[in-house]
């Protein structure tokens, strides 16, 4: 499993190209009010001067200010004056495109209607779709793009992710074509990295990783250099050999050289286990240093527990499982924990008092806001959900990762239907309000949708990015956070969930 924070890193990269669910806008400063009378008419002056100019005309807008009802008034002047000219409502468009609202679709629709070939257009339209969550017709759009410009690798990237879901099978098989397609290019390395990604199978997984480092070197491609921190962590866990001859390839950053320590110390140690010295193993164990983003933090602490027990220390190896069960369960972990536990005389029973006392001690009181609904005039308080067990997750319409994280959440969530549990989302970005309730009513997501800020997710729930998750049990306590949930993990949120409705 993908540890959460290096999941984190991935889709920030990710953000800046788009989702396999679709597009993410650019961010970008939004001016709400209007400048001085004296800039904005030197602006419109440029216009005049240049009707054909783009860029007169975004500065022009930017201005007057987006939510300026007199730009409105002036665009039909203009356009009554030209109608013929598409830098008219492209400029209008991809300012409210860049500045992520909904406003974008009516220009944009206007200049593809005028230019039918041109596929950053296309490209715009599907992102804006995307975030409506209107993902057939966003991929209807990216197809335009993509055969509009067929030589561009982006476009062509983001039509091939339209197969991902839909047809999975011959996803795979369009992948390993797009690569062939574009054997140079950054989207050849980042579709090869997603479908070892994605890949659950570990067989698979590593032959889409070696796959990746021969056909991008990772020394050129940032996407191959992401996906050999997945591979070097496949080998750590089973020939740790093989990692060292890949990290010595990687150059000397210090993720790296940590690596090679932690490879280094496992030859030493599985030596140590083969010939019974657990306690040697143990000590050049507790020498072993993680790289902050890794894969192998559950392996490593299922090592330490399994030479503990074999050096006669089970209880040990007992209660730093529970720790590590308690915080992000797995049934991997659960299996290890019940089998010392009964070797200490702990039935399941007991077991399950004991990780409960450890979430006890770490539970804290959950910011007791009210907020806004979308769906009514109505607030809701989280003391008035006392009793349940709430999924809360900060988002916004434009976020990558968050639109990766729905499907996944979605489908754990109706496996409790009729239980005491309430899934909430907090829209922290409200200049994106106009996407909300499309996104949701297109996508049929059920949690409720919640009107906070950036300022409020920040003060009273430490949120640094989103998404960021919390589940707080019937008592109104955080007990789970930190936790990134996608297709290889579901069951942890089911766990973790379950073990709040006990």
């Amino acid at each position: 499993m993908m540890n959460n924070k290096l999941k984190y890193v991935v889709y920030v990269v990710l953000l800046i190209t788009l989702c396999s669910s679709g597009l993410v806008f650019a961010q970008a400063p939004v001016r709400t009010g209007p400048a001085s009378p004296e800039e904005i008419k030197k602006a419109q002056t440029a216009v005049e001067a240049d009707p054909n100019s783009q860029s007169a005309y975004k500065a022009y807008i930017y201005a007057m200010g987006l939510n300026n009802p007199l730009l409105i008034s002036q665009y039909k002047v203009w356009i009554k004056k030209y109608p013929e000219n598409i830098n008219i409502p492209l400029a209008f468009g991809t300012v409210y495109y860049r500045a992520e609202m909904p406003q974008a679709k009516e220009y944009l629709l206007k200049a593809a209607a005028m230019e039918p070939k041109n596929a950053k257009v296309w490209f715009m339209l599907s992102a804006d779709a995307g975030m409506r969550g209107q993902n057939d017709l966003s991929n209807e759009y990216m197809k335009k793009a993509a055969l509009a410009d067929s030589s561009n690798a982006l476009y062509a990237y983001g039509y091939l992710t339209s197969f991902k879901d839909s047809d999975p099978s011959k996803y795979k098989q369009k992948v390993f074509e797009f690569v062939k397609r574009f054997p140079e290019n950054e989207r050849g390395a980042q579709a090869l990295y997603w479908l070892g990604e994605d890949a659950t199978d570990l067989d698979e997984r590593t032959q889409y990783f070696e796959d990746l480092r021969k056909l991008y070197p990772p020394q050129k491609f940032d996407w191959s250099s992401s996906g050999m921190i997945a591979l070097a962590d496949i080998y750590l866990q089973t020939k740790p050999e093989k990692a060292i001859a890949l990290i010595n390839e990687m150059g000397d950053s210090q993720d790296w050289k940590i690596r090679k320590q932690v490879a280094e110390s496992l030859i030493m140690i599985n030596k140590s286990e083969q010939n019974q010295n657990y306690k040697d193993a143990l000590t050049e164990l507790k020498q072993v240093k993680l790289p902050k983003f890794n894969y192998i933090d559950d392996f490593i602490a299922l090592k330490k527990a399994h030479l503990l027990e074999k050096a006669g220390y089970v209880k040990t190896a007992y209660d730093t499982l529970a720790v590590k069960f308690a915080k992000l369960p797995t049934d991997e972990l659960y299996a290890a924990l019940e089998l010392y536990g009964k070797k200490i005389g702990k039935d399941k029973k007991q077991v399950d008092k004991d990780i409960q006392n450890i979430r006890n001690n770490i539970a804290v009181p959950a910011y007791p806001f009210e907020l806004g609904l979308y769906t009514s005039n109505s607030k809701l308080n989280l003391n008035n959900l006392k009793g349940k067990v709430v999924l809360l997750t900060f988002w916004f319409p434009g976020c990558g990762p968050c639109k990766e994280e729905f499907p996944h959440f979605q489908v754990v969530i109706d496996k409790f239907k009729g239980e005491n549990v309430s899934y909430l989302g907090i829209n922290v970005f409200p200049g994106q309000d106009a996407y909300v309730m499309p996104f949701m009513k297109n996508n049929k997501y059920s949690f409720i949708p919640l009107r906070g800020s950036t300022d409020f997710a920040a003060k009273y729930y430490n949120v640094q990015s989103e998404p960021e998750n919390f589940l707080i049990d019937k008592d109104g306590k955080i007990v789970f956070r930190n936790f990134r949930i996608n297709n290889s993990n579901r069951r942890t949120l089911e766990l973790m969930i379950a073990s709040l409705l006990k």
